[in-house]
């Protein structure tokens, strides 16, 4: 006989299934296997047994100082007598070896893959391998292998290790085209979660385009395929048993996968994994430019109709477009037959190009839209300009008459005269032009930009400034022509450069 309890559940099962129908969503009852698609095999024990012996489980080991290491715990303060006192004396006095000098070997566990075979090529995270003194390669037949570093790189966290390949017969895996990846696609992860290696999760792409603010290039696979701690620098595979991500993080609050992972696109990955083959470092292209978003208000003070691109903030002296082909204000909103929809999408395309080729950029300036051809130059050499810059902090010389300084208060700002008075009370370099700001009123519109005194108003709308009264008649015009905001050019004072919108109102 039918218990009530379960004719009940039954009724409710048929009334959820009736209602799921008038929607157009049809619900399956838990009792009935539902049919997977063909894209969701009902079973991937073939493909996992194919990919199995390309996936390698990386333990390294690394000696620290046992109290002189940071973040070491410090021995506890007891009081005098107490019973504890040996016992701690032993833990925290001794434990850097007899003579005090030696150190703790802390080891770390990940994942990595083969990607060739005849040269014993493995790809892993660099954060599995920072600072490691030794890196071992473990095999699913429970062969292990000493490895060597290739090269490392910190802005995408790849790192490439070699082994020898006559020690041991390896199988290769190859990367694949993550750009063809669609949010719902299968995937399956292979890694070494908690150290118990071999482990084979399955899942979909849940999202693209993941910006999680790790790197300057954030442009992660989102997957629900269970990744946890030991997955990282492991292979997400698509269907095919291709490479289509490395898998690098976790959103968790337990420690443990919530169905929120992220894998390093093998778009993005593999020219570094070929990079660093055949450097041992990075080779990127570089603009020479510094950027920020193009808001609403900004697209509005520029003549936009949308929002767009990529606001040049500034060019780097002695950098590629330092020729004026680009210029402090020009917008880009493609690059090299990419559309650049926000700023976060330039520095990416522009290092996955070669350094030295020769590309067309689309800009807006001044409202009208133009291409320019521009030659790239290395991302790596921009840090040596940087210093460089950063070490040009000579003041105007010579001993002049300081005239009086005239202002003029506008938008919650008070605005004077930059000269050797003004210079050296904000400590402005000398190669900054413009009017600098003296002061800024409390709950004003500059101050909810977050405009300091000591910043130098450089241009207003695109147009140079360079005395107090250009400001009030560059803001008259503009509210003359019923532009709402105010676009600015402000510099700091060393000289870099931003752009500030002000409310008219």
């Amino acid at each position: 006989m039918i218990s009530d309890t379960l004719l009940r559940a039954a009724r409710r099962m048929v009334f959820a299934g009736a209602t799921a129908f008038a929607v157009g969503i049809v619900a399956v009852p838990s009792f009935v296997t539902p049919t997977i698609a063909s894209d969701g095999p009902p079973s991937v024990a073939d493909l996992a047994e194919r990919l199995l012996g390309a996936v390698v489980n990386i333990s390294t080991s690394q000696t620290v100082k046992g109290t002189e290491g940071p973040g070491a715990v410090p021995m506890p303060q007891l009081p005098e007598g107490s019973p504890f006192q040996d016992f701690f004396d032993d833990f925290f006095k001794n434990r850097g070896g007899e003579k005090g000098g030696g150190g703790q070997k802390v080891q770390s566990l990940g994942s990595g893959f083969v990607i060739d075979a005849e040269q014993g090529i493995v790809v892993t995270n660099n954060h599995v391998i920072a600072d490691a003194d030794d890196i071992e390669v473990n095999f699913s037949d429970g062969v292990t292998l000493k490895a060597t570093l290739v090269g490392t790189d910190t802005k995408t966290d790849v790192a490439v290790l070699k082994v020898d390949p006559k020690g041991h017969k390896l199988t290769a895996v190859k990367f694949g085209d993550s750009t063809k990846m669609r949010v719902g696609d299968w995937v399956m992860a292979i890694g070494n979660p908690f150290g118990l290696g071999g482990t084979v999760t399955v899942g979909i792409v849940s999202a693209r385009n993941r910006d999680i603010n790790s790197g300057p290039y954030d442009d992660f696979i989102q997957t629900d395929a269970a990744i946890n701690r030991g997955n990282s620098g492991g292979p997400l595979f698509n269907a095919a048993g291709e490479v289509i991500g490395i898998n690098t993080a976790i959103i968790s609050p337990s420690g443990g996968s919530i169905g929120i992972g992220f894998s390093i696109p093998s778009q993005l990955a593999a020219g570094v994994v070929d990079q660093l083959r055949q450097y041992g470092e990075t080779r990127r292209g570089w603009l020479g430019v510094r950027i920020q978003p193009v808001t609403d208000d900004i697209a509005e003070s520029l003549g936009m109709a949308t929002a767009k691109g990529a606001l040049v903030a500034g060019v780097i002296k002695g950098g590629p477009v330092d020729n004026g082909s680009v210029q402090a204000g020009d917008v880009i909103i493609k690059f090299d037959g990419k559309d650049i929809h926000e700023m976060r999408d330039l520095p990416r395309v522009v290092a996955e190009s070669p350094v030295g080729k020769a590309v067309d950029v689309v800009i807006v300036r001044k409202g009208v839209e133009q291409t320019v051809k521009v030659t790239l130059g290395r991302l790596e050499d921009s840090e040596k300009l940087a210093s460089g810059e950063n070490g040009n902090t000579d003041q105007d010389k010579g001993d002049k008459a300081t005239p009086p300084v005239s202002t003029a208060s506008v938008l919650g700002m008070t605005v004077g005269e930059l000269n050797d008075q003004t210079r050296q009370k904000f400590g402005i370099a000398a190669d900054v032009s413009g009017v600098v700001i003296t002061d800024v009123a409390k709950d004003s519109a500059a101050a909810e930009r977050g405009i300091q005194a000591g910043e130098v108003i450089t241009e207003i709308a695109q147009e140079s400034v360079g005395t107090p009264k250009d400001v009030m008649d560059r803001i008259g015009a503009l509210k003359e022509q019923g532009r709402k905001n105010a676009l600015l050019m402000l510099a700091s004072k060393s000289g870099e450069l931003r752009f500030v919108t002000i409310r008219m109102d």
